[in-house]
């Protein structure tokens, strides 16, 4: 049996287990730059003891930010960065910066830049149109990802996480419902595929063999019509073809337009009501029940979606979705999942890897609220952790 606690390799790198701390947007970064919040934050998970912990979100440009707050990748932010490398580092972890353009997930009128789509298309969080994305914004957008994961090799992290998840921009072209295009992007799997594929090989041409790179991928987006397990799978067999990612975490769900397909549990709309400023406060309280759907919680609810990329694709995966237990870790292991991530349980207990460790009877207390999620507008936190 694959031992959880021992050193694993991942591409170019060794991390010293084999669990991922998941990336969950830290809301620390008021003026999208590393502040000592930030640090602690992924400091409390390297000491709690995972094997790498994820810095969530870092923009591949200013204007593909769910909000202006969130990091973007550039030479400005590169000494707070080093400064959070080292002290995860100085812990005893790896660390991994997620990349990503958030596309049509992108707040416009907190950016206070236009969003990007496949196509034009009216934004829930911008409360105006978005642009239909053209050649020469796409091509930026593929430099810019290629551009940024030189400055998180520059910052001192060990991997980069492409996010290809959720509805962000790359996941919005692999959507049928979202990418209704007519040009090289559009159309057949291997055309929305197209942005993707480009993405993740200017990244690997980029860093090269340097830190590991891996990609959060969508297995399916959540809602009638969308990109579904059957494409995912093609997706990730063309990665593995061309050596582009070391390793796919997989994924599921829209943010955009059904973001508890990926949680489960309970929907936490008032909660998320009260974060929100007016008028979106107003439209939470009046139609939360269609965007926040209540799905039941249960244990590694991805596993049977992700064990059929395992028989498909020759690459290794990493197993994410509401794992809180060590034998569920050692059950997946065994099944061949080369990793698992982590996410929720760690933000109710960061050293929970430690007591598993220690003991493998070891109970999560994560209770699946998702109260966290509306936290990201104040700080990420587990809202039944009291505060000092």
């Amino acid at each position: 049996m694959t031992e959880i606690f021992a050193p694993a390799r991942l591409g170019p790198i060794t991390l010293p287990n084999r669990i991922i701390k998941a990336a969950t947007f830290e809301g620390a970064t008021p003026d999208a730059l590393v502040t000592d919040d930030l640090i602690d934050f992924h400091v409390r998970h390297a000491a709690g003891g995972v094997g790498m912990t994820t810095v969530a979100y870092c923009a591949v440009l200013p204007e593909g930010r769910t909000d202006r707050h969130q990091i973007w990748m550039r030479p400005e932010a590169v000494p707070g960065l080093r400064r959070l490398t080292d002290a995860v580092h100085a812990a005893g972890a790896a660390v991994a910066a997620q990349l990503g353009h958030a596309g049509p997930v992108a707040n416009a009128a907190s950016n206070r830049l236009p969003a990007i789509a496949p196509h034009r298309i009216p934004s829930p969080l911008g409360m105006r149109m978005m642009r239909r994305a053209d050649q020469a914004e796409l091509d930026r957008v593929v430099a810019a990802h290629a551009r940024a994961a030189t400055l998180a090799i520059e910052s001192g992290f060990d991997s980069v996480e492409i996010h290809f998840g959720h509805n962000y921009l790359v996941s919005s072209f692999l959507s049928p419902f979202l990418n209704r295009r007519r040009d090289q992007y559009g159309g057949s799997t291997r055309n929305r595929a197209r942005l993707a594929l480009d993405v993740a090989r200017a990244v690997r041409e980029a860093v090269g063999d340097r830190i590991a790179v891996t990609a959060k991928l969508s297995m399916d987006d959540g809602v009638p019509g969308g990109f579904w397990l059957d494409e995912s799978i093609q997706v990730a067999q063309w990665l593995a073809a061309e050596g582009s990612v070391d390793a796919l975490e997989l994924t599921a769900g829209s943010s955009l337009l059904n973001p508890m397909y990926l949680f489960t549990g309970d929907a936490p709309r008032r909660e998320f009501a009260a974060a929100f400023p007016p008028p979106m406060s107003w439209g939470m309280r009046l139609a939360g029940s269609k965007f926040l759907r209540e799905y039941p919680f249960q244990e590694a609810y991805l596993l049977d979606r992700a064990r059929q990329f395992r028989a498909e694709v020759d690459l290794p995966l990493i197993l994410l979705g509401g794992i809180t237990r060590r034998e569920t870790i050692e059950n997946a292991l065994a099944e061949g999942f080369s990793f698992v991530a982590m996410a929720r349980a760690l933000l109710r207990e960061p050293d929970l890897p430690n007591r598993m460790r220690a003991d493998a009877a070891t109970p999560s207390l994560c209770v699946h609220c998702n109260k966290c999620m509306p936290t990201i507008y104040s700080g990420t936190r587990c809202v039944l952790v009291p505060t000092s």
